[in-house]
């Protein structure tokens, strides 16, 4: 509700005088940079490039003060944006609490508290009265009394919200009577703001449910299945940023990864993190952080090339092997057959022979083999390996000089001989001389040579190559028959042979590939220190296999993960998550938190209640998603002749959306080579400009795009249209069911879907 004049009065005061202590800061802040970039400047002519303390101390000093004064920076507009009011237990003054993105103090005082800290936890969870929140010391018992909210504009207070506390802020659902029905207008206000090329940070309008989720231990991993438009990969950024604010002295921005489905999605959500005043985490594709770790450079074949092959290949036998050849290699099955494969080279590697040096043995290989075979075999394979080399290169230099022990005590021997058979002479002499040549020849050759045969024994001992050993287990029948136990039929097996071949030759690496290949590194070579993470992000987490998890849970400290997903929007159906309880049992061993996220911020009950019915419609469908209490336009199904005719239709849609003020339009097509024909027809019949997405792309403009339907998963429009939802597009079957169900909940504001011919069953009354 919003408040009176005279506490409205009193914050507008409030604002003005933060500002102008702001501004007071950034002065100040902004002449100590000058005086920083000045010293460092100093300090370099005098280093003359060589180290200094002085410089790296001044350095790191200047890194801490310029992020401060960016962060005033940006909080000069809007320093705060909620107050609340609480008593510690056994005080009697109640204090105000401003909170905003960033922590804004000076020496003495903090006068705007940073959302992730811990008494900031009160605004997002705590209700009216008795409250406690957790700090570092324990927890701290007392009342909150006020939780109020800002709507600040260029610098001025536009509006002033006091929350009901104990009072449902969000209904949702056609039952409620408007008269009745409670609404957080702050969070109204916010939702109805047209979206952008970028995701935005949501630090005003945090939920409860999101912020349980945002402040959940770090040490296990926590799994959430959201309804589309339940803020999952906001929450999960978010998330990120409160773990590395509360866990600032051990957990760094180079200590976490954030793995998403495209680099168009990556671009959507690359100033969420820094908006936060968080650099330099990670963000990759499964396929580059694989493609890195590994150190490859092939063209990836991925999951939405291979997407679109299922749906746009006509003859049902190879959609049969594309499919089920990716369904084996991302199941627990194949796991346990690379398990059999790894104890099959282990078998083979424990067959050693003797280390020699021109005949002599250095080292015995019943010696070698007890080390693999029992002192190592708590080490991955090659690891074991290193570890035996460490140790030889210890007693090489002692088992050198027994050789030339021997080799002296050999050569005395014939010495003696011929000083005793031979008078002496010339001939004797030279004869000894040749004989003294060749036993100090072969001393120094030893000497030489036994590191070389060191180094030459481990290295052609070792498994240099995931790529290799993943083309010994597929196109050796005789080994893949061994470690398959024929649990893999043999048409499938002469399929995953004559594809990898086909790949290989075109200098191609399948996705499905990479985490085998991944897996196999691990257990062969151990984790390489720089891809050890202490948190991972996973975002469209239904959409990897179980065995992708597995390899990504081996980079995880303590299977620190936040996974965030949902399962209606699963169109990778033949590897993808089919339960969250088979993840969690299968993977993560039963230790992991699970969460749903229900509440649907995106989108107007008007578009969510459409898009629930094809949701419904799904094979075990979820539980739909409930909206916010948010009314709009109903959708628009339009049917249309051709090309020219949607193409007119769309110009208006196009100029209704501009009038709304909103901005961005995104034509939704099938597959890929759906949305070329829609960019040509066009480019021939529109009188704007439309920009066709691909899965290269790098960057993303959503002003007004063309993008097939896979791709818009994690993103959001002002308005959606959907092209051609005919029966022949999307027919009663699951992968349609689920393409269009994450086609229909893209849209904030406005949603068209059109077709030609008869209409989708999917959608039909």
């Amino acid at each position: 509700m919003a408040v009176n004049e005279t506490e409205m009065n009193f914050e507008k005061r409030k604002l003005d005088e933060t500002r102008l202590w702001v501004d007071e800061q950034i002065a100040e802040k902004r002449q100590s940079d000058i005086e920083f970039q000045k010293k460092i400047a100093e300090l370099k002519k005098q280093s003359k490039g060589r180290y200094s303390e002085e410089l790296e101390t001044t350095q790191k000093l200047y890194e801490i003060t310029h992020k401060s004064l960016e962060e005033f920076n940006e909080a000069k507009q809007q320093p705060y944006f909620a107050r609340i009011d609480f008593r510690e237990r056994l005080r009697t003054d109640v204090e105000s609490y401003y909170i905003g993105k960033f922590g804004l103090g000076d020496n003495q005082d903090e006068i705007v508290i940073d959302w992730r800290a811990p008494i900031a936890d009160l605004y997002y969870s705590g209700t009216e009265g008795k409250v406690s929140y957790e700090a570092p010391l324990g927890f701290i018992d007392g009342e909150l009394s006020l939780k109020r909210k800002f709507l600040i504009k260029a610098g001025d207070l536009i509006n002033v919200f006091d929350e009901g506390i104990n009072e449902i802020i969000l209904k949702s659902g056609v039952e409620e009577k408007e008269g009745n029905a409670l609404i957080d207008e702050f969070l109204k206000i916010n939702l109805e703001q047209s979206t952008s090329s970028k995701l935005r940070d949501i630090v005003a309008t945090i939920q409860k449910e999101q912020n349980d989720v945002i402040r959940a231990d770090k040490n296990s991993p926590v799994i959430v299945q959201g309804s589309a438009g339940s803020g999952k990969t906001t929450i999960a950024l978010h998330r990120l940023a409160y773990l590395l604010y509360k866990y600032k002295n051990t957990l760094k921005p180079s200590d976490v990864l954030v793995i998403a489905p495209n680099r168009v999605f990556l671009d959507y959500i690359s100033e969420v993190l820094p908006s936060l005043g968080v650099e330099s985490v990670r963000q990759k594709t499964f396929e580059e952080i694989a493609l890195e770790v590994l150190q490859l450079k092939y063209k990836v074949y991925n999951k939405d090339k291979k997407l679109a092959k299922v749906l746009e290949e006509s003859d049902n036998e190879k959609v049969k092997y594309i499919t089920s050849s990716s369904k084996l290699k991302g199941s627990m099955l194949f796991k346990a057959i690379v398990d059999r494969y790894l104890r099959y080279l282990e078998i083979q590697d424990s067959m050693v022979d003797d280390i020699k040096v021109n005949g002599n043995v250095l080292f015995e290989s019943k010696e070698i083999r007890r080390l693999f075979t029992k002192d190592m075999v708590h080490l991955p394979l090659d690891a074991r390996k290193e570890e035996i080399k460490k140790y030889f290169n210890l007693k090489v230099q002692e088992k050198i000089l027994d050789l030339v022990d021997r080799v002296n005590f050999t050569y005395e021997y014939a010495i003696a001989r011929i000083k005793k058979t031979m008078e002496d002479s010339v001939e004797r002499r030279k004869k000894l001389i040749e004989i003294y040549d060749e036993r100090d020849n072969k001393k120094r050759e030893i000497q030489i040579l036994a590191r070389e045969e060191l180094d030459n024994y481990f290295d052609n001992w070792k498994h240099s190559n995931p790529r290799r050993l993943l083309e010994q287990l597929y196109c050796n029948e005789e080994i893949f028959k061994e470690v398959t136990a024929g649990k893999v039929p043999e048409l499938l097996f002469n399929y995953l042979a004559s594809e990898y071949k086909e790949n290989e030759q075109n200098n191609i690496v399948d996705s499905d590939d990479l985490a085998i290949m991944l897996y196999l590194k691990f257990r062969i070579e151990g984790i390489p220190e720089k891809h050890k993470y202490k948190h991972i992000v996973v975002d469209e987490a239904q959409d990897y296999s179980l065995f992708q998890y597995v390899s990504i849970k081996m980079m995880a400290a303590n299977d620190s993960c936040t996974i965030v997903g949902d399962l209606g929007q699963g169109i990778y159906y033949y590897k993808g998550i089919e339960s969250w309880e088979k993840l969690i049992d299968s993977v993560f061993e039963n230790n992991a938190s699970y969460v749903p996220l229900t509440q649907s911020y995106r989108s107007t009950i008007e578009i969510i209640d459409f898009a629930n019915k094809v949701l419904s419609k799904q094979k075990g469908s979820l539980k739909p998603a409930l909206p916010v209490l948010r009314h709009g336009k109903a959708p628009q199904v339009i049917s249309f002749v051709n090309n020219k005719e949607f193409a007119k239709s769309l110009d208006e849609i196009a100029v209704e959306v501009e009038e709304m003020k909103k901005k961005t339009v995104a034509v939704i097509g099938r597959t890929y080579d759906e949305c070329k024909k829609i960019k040509e027809a066009l480019n021939k019949y529109s009188s704007f400009k439309w920009q066709l997405i691909k899965d290269t792309d790098k960057t993303l403009n959503m002003d007004k795009i063309i993008i097939p339907s896979y791709m818009t998963k994690g993103l959001e429009f002002d308005c959606s249209v959907i092209y051609n939802c005919n029966e022949e597009n999307y027919g009663d079957n699951e992968l349609d069911k689920k393409i269009l169900y994450v086609a229909l909940t893209r849209a904030l504001h406005f949603q068209y879907v059109f077709y030609n011919g008869n209409i989708s069953p999917l959608i039909s009354e």
